[in-house]
């Protein structure tokens, strides 16, 4: 069913309000005739429910009010059913789109990936904080994490694992200083050109994009400095063989920094089933093949015996206003996607994700893992 602009700032309005408890900014309606069959659909079935329960004595108000009921629990059901599920060339696919459409790129910027917020901020409003900055604000804590600075790296060769339009990479390319090299990897193709393209236009000759699958990397051993990989492993199909490939490529003494969304450690207190069916959910709407614990992510990297201790955390509190924030930055400005409206119904999935979404790491179902450390001198 298409859905007129207005039609689709109010659903999506009413769908966070639904699903979120936070009320919406009202909008006024914008006056226009039907000009479609599935609008006269809507009005014929909305004014056939008003109509019967009026039949029955109940006042118009409540007839308005079960008419929205119905067509609340109808959304609902049809949001909580995953679109998305993982597949072999679904990520490369998804992200082929994202980048396409250019919604993602015009509300979360360059940075596909949570933003970071401190305390203060939390205390004093996350919506006060903008958007965009909190996203390099979190690659500024990362780099700090993994202790990566233009002191220390400026000659570095850098590894940027699952890079996205490549933020992140010009980013460090920019601060460690043109004498690094800094090569970004992703399954997306559309991803590399739009990459390449901002290379270019910003003037970041040092950072340098492919295709390539981060399970089978084409380097050598001992290859890089420094080894990045923020929000990836969400996606990758076998957590080991993501660990050890990127630890292989890992010079000797080389730095190793990684982000990733995890589930909690279910190995003492099992997951229930409600875990399991918004574990599911949050696998199969975004592409995700599974997540794993952060625990479990500790387990595969000490189980290369290449690292030496690994320092990790769970940044939850420091990003879990992203969820809520990416939704308002819709609602504000709805000109990323309110003229393209063959994307809607995708929007208002999206906006409904990064509900579910906030609301399992709230609840402590979802921890959003950070993960350090460096590599071993080589044996003789």
């Amino acid at each position: 069913m298409m859905f007129s602009a207005t039609t689709t700032v109010s659903v999506f309005l009413a769908a966070s309000s639904m699903v979120s408890g936070f009320a919406p900014m009202k909008v006024s309606p914008i006056r226009q005739c039907p000009t479609s069959s599935s609008t006269e659909l809507e009005m014929g079935v909305g004014s056939t429910v008003v109509k019967a329960v009026q039949t029955v004595g109940v006042p118009t108000s409540a007839a308005i009010a079960a008419t929205a009921a119905i067509g609340t629990v109808g959304a609902k059901y049809i949001l909580d059913r995953p679109s998305r599920k993982y597949e072999s060339g679904s990520v490369a696919r998804e992200y082929d789109a994202w980048t396409q459409d250019g919604i993602l790129e015009y509300y979360w910027g360059e940075h596909i990936h949570l933003g970071y917020y401190s305390k203060e901020e939390m205390e004093a409003g996350y919506k006060k904080k903008n958007f965009i900055q909190a996203k390099y604000d979190f690659v500024d804590e990362m780099m700090k994490l993994g202790g990566i600075s233009a002191e220390t790296d400026s000659h570095a060769k850098v590894l940027d694992v699952g890079c996205g339009v490549g933020g992140t990479s010009r980013y460090l390319a920019k601060n460690l200083g043109p004498d690094a090299e800094v090569t970004g990897i992703t399954l997306s193709p559309n991803q590399v050109k739009r990459a390449q393209e901002l290379a270019i236009q910003q003037g970041v000759p040092n950072a340098k994009f492919t295709v390539m699958n981060a399970l089978e990397m084409d380097y050598p051993d001992n290859t890089f400095d420094v080894v990045w990989a923020c929000e990836s492993g969400e996606h990758m199909p076998d957590k080991e063989a993501y660990i050890n490939e990127m630890m292989r490529v890992l010079k000797p003494g080389g730095k190793y920094v990684m982000a990733t969304w995890c589930q909690r450690d279910d190995r003492d207190v099992p997951f229930d089933d409600k875990d399991k069916r918004d574990l599911r959910f949050l696998y199969e709407e975004w592409t995700h093949p599974y997540f794993i614990s952060i625990e479990a992510y500790k387990e595969l990297i000490d189980a290369t015996g290449m690292m030496n201790e690994v320092t990790t955390a769970d940044w939850n509190e420091e990003t879990i206003a992203s969820w809520r924030h990416s939704i308002w930055v819709g609602v504000y400005d709805p000109r990323g996607f309110i003229f393209k409206p063959t994307k809607y119904y995708k929007c208002i999935r999206d906006g409904y994700c990064l509900e579910r979404m906030h609301r399992a790491f709230d609840r402590g179902l979802m921890q959003y893992g950070m993960f350090a450390a460096t590599k071993k001198p080589a044996t003789e």
